[in-house]
């Protein structure tokens, strides 16, 4: 029995063997089907995309070098590792091994490094570098773009531009970047220097100088887009290399400090009722210090306020970018329907960088009612100006009505005892168009329906008299003189300008007659009279409007009622004599 079990045991330790055996041969034979499944593949790599221009000799490197092994090329080669590059064209998922020999030789490897002379279009792409052998394979793949000059430009829109930053009042180089190795040691080329694409020549403070382009004293206006243009020729031909660098001006070494805060401002109460929703600005200006964060905080009772959960409490930040890369940032704090005991919390706004921090409290009171006599006191001061306001715009409106009632009601009737014998003398151009306007529509109206008694010197003068003293007379005998303005009664006045005059000087001597000046037709300032010049500068000027002005009740007719005299209406009291019924006075308005 025992021997029988040693025997079972040397024939399974025979087969182990003739296992491994097998095992090991498929190792030997089979190569590649076993690396391939220990293949490393780290993928594709957005992040190191690389952007060239076409038609434009290119370089790239395989990453598994600078980002996975710890050795170079050269180490790994001589270990027995194999590079080699592989591409996925843009839009196509079939990966194809890269042909380098091509009969114009335009793809070329060189160590880690794969070369276009030049890059195309077409080589648009996603780019595959695997290093192996028997045992190891690792592979990694990053995408290259070949973009087409803006027209009119020196670059393209589209290319992803490195910022340099550069002191600012301070002497700096700055280089070509990106050009070793793409012509020989011997060869000097033509560099052209470009800001935003305008070419650098001769531009103050800033001196080209092959590769490399010199500021003396760098200032903000130079911030901006510098592109190299590098030429040189190769084996017959000649190539360009475009390079773009994005000069951003930073504050100086020298001017980096600790922040400083604006907000809260010192010495301000900020007062809140109970229920109200609370507005906090935490305001700091931070100089560029380089390598340095930039934090703004709200404590409340040292507490970040950012690590309190409540659904009522908002912190808001914005930035402002300043000149020299400093920066203004903000921080807003809200909380609604604040409580009492949070009106008696401390509210401390802290900003720090590297080189220091600044703090300040905002001094947060509950706010006291108003007390209610000043409530009410506003109360009535409000009401008291809207009523003031109310009323003056009320008169500005409704002035003439307000005053023309007052007549009608309060004011004294100017017609009793005075010895006139009219009410209003007329005075026009003797015209056919302006004696209609008098006898019809001025005298229908004044006549008609308010009661005066006009004096028109063709209609109530006598045949045969003396013109002047009949003038003089009718003036002299009217409470007003309405002075009708018109160009006919400017170059047509002779009997017109008398009767202006005797009013004019009859209302400035012994002031019993009043004139009123109506505006028939404007005339220009050359036209004017000496004395009609005079009266409206004196006087106000009632403005006839043709059809708009025909309305009895009309803004016309309103102020030229208000500028006539005051005269009260009469009762229908008549006496009888006999069968006749006598009026004692005409109906008035």
């Amino acid at each position: 029995m025992i021997a029988l079990k040693k025997k079972s045991s040397h024939y399974h330790h025979a087969r182990m063997k003739f296992g491994c055996f097998l095992i090991l041969l498929c190792a030997l034979f089979v190569p590649g089907s076993s690396s391939s499944e220990r293949c490393d593949d780290w993928g594709v790599d957005t992040t190191k995309l690389i952007q060239v221009y076409d038609g434009e000799p290119a370089r790239i490197r395989c990453p598994l070098f600078q980002e996975i092994l710890k050795h170079n090329y050269s180490t790994a080669h001589s270990s027995g590792l194999t590079l080699m590059w592989y591409w996925t064209a843009q839009g196509r998922d079939l990966e194809e091994p890269i042909n380098f020999r091509l009969p114009d030789n335009r793809i070329n490897k060189d160590k880690d490094l794969l070369w276009f002379w030049p890059v195309l279009l077409n080589d648009t792409g996603n780019y595959t570098c695997m290093l192996r052998n028997t045992s190891y394979c690792s592979r990694f793949a990053f995408p290259l773009e070949v973009l087409r000059k803006d027209q009119g430009s020196c670059i393209s829109q589209a290319e992803k531009i490195e910022t340099v930053e550069l002191p600012l009042e301070h002497y700096w180089e700055l280089t070509c970047p990106d050009t070793d190795g793409f012509f020989p040691a011997n060869v000097t080329p033509t560099v052209n220097w470009y800001m935003g694409c305008i070419l650098v020549n001769g531009f103050y403070e800033r001196e080209p100088k092959g590769l490399t382009l010199i500021f003396q004293s760098v200032k903000i206006r130079y911030q901006g887009n510098y592109t190299c243009i590098v030429t040189y020729e190769d084996n017959g031909k000649m190539y360009n290399i475009t390079r773009t660098r994005y000069v951003s001006v930073i504050g100086s070494p020298e001017d980096e400090k600790p922040p400083s805060i604006s907000a809260p401002v010192n010495s301000t109460i900020y007062e809140f009722a109970v229920g109200d929703e609370m507005h906090l600005s935490c305001q700091a200006y931070f100089p560029y210090v380089r390598d340095s964060r930039n934090d703004i905080s709200w404590l409340v009772d040292g507490k970040n306020i950012e690590e309190m959960i409540d659904s009522r409490i908002n912190v808001a930040t914005s930035v402002k970018d300043e000149i020299a890369g400093a920066k203004t940032i903000n921080k807003d704090l809200s909380i609604t329907k604040i409580t009492l005991e949070e009106l008696k919390r401390n509210y401390t706004c802290s900003a720090r960088n590297k080189l220091g921090t600044d703090s300040r409290r905002a001094i947060v009171k509950q706010k006291v009612g108003t007390p209610r006599y000043i409530t009410e006191l506003a109360c009535g001061l409000g009401a008291t100006l809207v009523l003031v306001v109310c009323l003056i715009i009320v008169y500005h409106v409704y002035w003439l009505e307000m005053v023309l009632f007052y007549r009608a009601h309060f004011g004294t009737d100017e017609t009793i005892g005075d010895g006139k014998e009219y009410d209003v003398y007329v005075s026009y151009a003797r015209n056919a168009e302006e004696e209609e306007f008098v006898l019809v529509t001025l005298r229908g109206v004044l006549e008609n329906e308010y009661g005066y008694k006009l004096c028109i010197f063709d209609r109530d003068s006598l045949p045969g008299g003396i013109i002047t003293e009949e003038t003089l007379s009718f003036i002299k005998k009217s409470r007003r003189l309405l002075v009708l303005i018109s160009p006919s009664y400017v170059q047509k006045g002779t009997q017109p300008l008398l009767e202006l005059k005797a009013g004019l000087e009859n209302m400035a001597s012994q002031g019993n007659i009043r004139v009123i000046l109506v505006q028939y037709k404007p005339i220009t300032n050359r036209e004017k009279l000496k004395e009609l010049k005079r009266a409206q500068a004196a006087l106000s000027v009632i403005k006839w409007k043709g059809d708009k002005s025909k309305y009895p009740g009309g803004r016309f007719w309103k102020q030229l009622h208000v500028a006539l005299p005051v005269k009260k209406p009469c009762s229908a009291s008549t006496k009888s004599k006999g069968n006749t019924y006598i009026e004692l006075c005409p109906t008035n308005v």
